[in-house]
Order: C-alpha cells, then structure tokens, then sequence
C-alpha cells in the first residue's frame, strides 16, 4: 500500500520562496486599484473575471512580446507561472480570445490607461527617476494591423491609417502604411512623459504643441521643463514662439532651410549672425532679453581690412543686441552653435532611444487591432511596461537591470 506524502507548501507559497522574476517585479509596481474601482468586475465570459488580472496579462503580454491574444490565452494555459504573475488563480480559469478582445475594446473607450501610465509616471518623478528639466520630441513609424489601402480610397479623418514617410537615421526616406506615435519624453531617464497616436500622413510639426499643452494638462506645476530638443521637422516660428512666449523655456530646434537658396538676411549658412563685411560676429552673452553681438574684428577673431571705424567709432566695436523672445528662431537661447546649444540638442537622441526600447525589448512594433483607439491602447500598454520596468530597476528590492 503506497501512501501520497503531502505537501508541506502550497504551489503559490513555493512560488513565493522563488526570487522574483522581471515579470513580478514590473507587474508589483502597477497599483490598478483605481483601474479595479472603475470598472468593477468584468461580465465577459460566463462567470466574469476581474479586470485587474485581465489587464496585468495585458501588460506582460508586451513584456514576453507576445505577438496575439490568442497566444497570450495559450501561455496562461499552458505556464502557471505566468498565470500566477498575472494574479489568476493558478488551477482555475483563463479568459477566453473573445472575452480578451472584447476587453480590449472596452479599456478603449476609457482613459483609464492613459491615467494609469500618469500615475507611474509621477511615481517615477517622485523617486527622482524622472528629472523633466529637458525634454525630447520625436515621433516613429508603426505599420497598421489594416491592409494597405491606395490613396484613392483612404478617408482623411484623422481616425484611420495612412501612409506616412519619412527619413531614418541614416538619411534614407521609409515609406509605410499606418500610424505615427509621438512621444515626449524625459531626457534624463529616457522614459515617456506624454504620447499621441496620429495617422502615419500627420506631420510631426502640427503635434508639438498639443503634446506640450498636454503636458501641462495631466501634471499642472509637476513638470516645467526649461528646455525642448527637438529636429528640424519642428523648425516652425509658431513652436518657437510659443515655447518661449507662453511655456517660458527655450527651444533647441535644428535649423530647415526647406528648399530655400540662400539664408535669412544677416545670418550666414549656418544661421549665424554676420556683420556687414560678412564675418561671423562673436556672441558675448546676454542682456535681459537681448543676446549681445560683437565686432569679430575687436574679438581678435579676424582680420578685417576694414578695421573696426567701418561699422562703429567705439573702441568697443559694433554690438547688435537682438530680443530673443521676438527672434527665437534665428537668434535663440541658448544662442545656437554655442557648446551649451548643442550639449542640450544631443539631449534628443534620448527621445530616440525610448522609441528603440519601446519596439526592440517591449512590443510596440506589432499592433493586432484595427483603429486609432486601439493602437493608442496599444501604445499605453507598452509605455506602462515600460516605465513600471524603469521604476522596477531602480527600486531597492532589487538589482534587476531593464534594457
């Protein structure tokens, strides 16, 4: 007679004993109690589901870059472990594909997502992760889950896909049917502090403000950033203006001459001032709002045949003071060329980094749902992995290293 020797521990207390996983350590920073609050429990299903387990599957869908919600059913099916992660009761039941998808479609039509990506977000700031003196905008290229359509028969409505194209980092032009994803994000931690969902035909240039007025809408007083990097797609006298006149910070914009044959009068090529004998003038500071122009003579910087009785009897020399804050294009501040000018402009590959992370280690690049709400839904999904993973890293409970 063979006796079945018990147990002394649960599976969930053995699961307990185990070092946390990079799972349970993302998943363990996401409070969803005001996500469980607003939605109560589900009615998908025959029995229903909680919602909070619904969406942590959701979330580490993106962190195992789980490509479809039927693969996702399969792994907490098949892998007690995951299931456990994801706080679903290790021998009871998983939500159906249907009741996943219907899911989906539910969280959204609610900005539930988009306040729980905030939450994490101020957290991250709160622990100094997030510094938000200098911010980075950019956008990327997704291709959507519709087939492609031809000019002919796509619907400009702001709702659906279109075809975009743009350059890579290497120069050459990309061309792809679907959405863009603008993000602006924090240059310190290279995590995401506001993001839009656009068609892949919506030019980078009209969503800065948005995203900035954004900002400001969902963190008031938290976040005032002093500087915004971004390239030359945002090289527009209206995102200058504002950024300086009405956000009082100063935009490191890269110069678009865009197809124009010569320079403004009094810059030269490189949109730096020139005197009238056509040399660089110096820049000696700032006074006020006035960024000080000097002889380049006087500086000992040339040679000019002229002397210095060309432009001015001064001992001093010629000085051209111009109101940055009327000028902020061509005569910004920091003044542009300067060492300070372009330590802040490197600053935006930080925004470009966080697009890399985004797509090579999480599972922004594989959109399985039609629609720009989706594809938003998507995106945040994605973000909030991202961020809880950052927060997860740098945590005292572990050494845990996040890509």
């Amino acid at each position: 007679m063979y006796i079945r020797q018990e147990c002394l521990l649960s599976f969930e207390e053995i699961l307990n004993l185990q070092p946390q996983t990079k799972l349970e350590l993302v998943l363990s920073q996401i409070d969803l109690s005001d996500f469980e609050i607003a939605f109560k429990r589900s009615r998908f299903g025959p029995k229903g589901y909680d919602p909070t387990p619904m969406l942590y599957a959701l979330i580490a869908a993106q962190l195992e870059q789980i490509r479809t919600v039927k693969a996702l059913v399969q792994r907490l099916k098949q892998d007690p472990v995951f299931r456990y992660c994801c706080c679903f009761e290790v021998c009871g039941q998983v939500p159906s594909e249907a009741t996943f998808s219907r899911f989906l479609t539910k969280i959204s039509e609610s900005e539930d997502l988009q306040k729980l990506f905030h939450k994490l977000v101020i957290r991250a700031k709160e622990l100094n992760i997030i510094d938000g003196e200098t911010v980075a905008i950019d956008s990327t290229k997704m291709d959507a889950f519709e087939s492609p359509k031809p000019h002919s028969k796509l619907t400009d409505n702001g709702l659906t896909p279109n075809w975009g194209a743009k350059r890579d980092t290497n120069g050459n032009q990309v061309k792809w049917f679907g959405w863009k994803l603008h993000i602006l994000s924090d240059t310190k931690s290279e995590l995401p502090l506001e993001i839009s969902v656009t068609p892949a035909n919506v030019y980078d240039g009209t969503v800065a403000l948005p995203l900035i007025e954004k900002l400001f809408e969902s963190f008031g007083d938290l976040f005032k950033p002093r500087y915004y990097a971004m390239d030359s797609g945002y090289d527009f006298n209206y995102i200058y203006d504002a950024i300086v006149n009405d956000y009082q910070a100063k935009p490191v914009i890269a110069y678009n001459p865009r197809g124009s044959k010569s320079a403004p009068e009094g810059l030269d090529n490189d949109l730096q001032p020139i005197c009238s004998a056509g040399y660089k003038m110096v820049y000696w500071g700032t006074d006020g709002d006035y960024i000080k122009l000097r002889c380049p003579h006087v500086c000992g910087k040339v040679d000019c045949v002229h002397g210095s009785n060309w432009c001015s009897n001064s001992n001093y020399g010629y000085v051209r003071k111009v109101n940055y804050k009327k000028e902020p294009r061509f005569y910004s501040y920091p003044f542009r060329g300067t060492e300070k000018w372009q330590s802040i402009y490197n600053q935006r590959t930080a925004v470009e980094r966080c697009n890399s992370r985004l797509k090579e280690y999480l599972n922004l690049g594989n959109i399985r749902a039609k629609g720009i709400k989706k594809a938003l839904t998507h995106c945040l999904l994605n973000s909030i992995a991202l961020v809880a993973g950052t927060i997860a890293a740098n945590s005292g409970q572990s050494k845990l290293k996040v890509a």
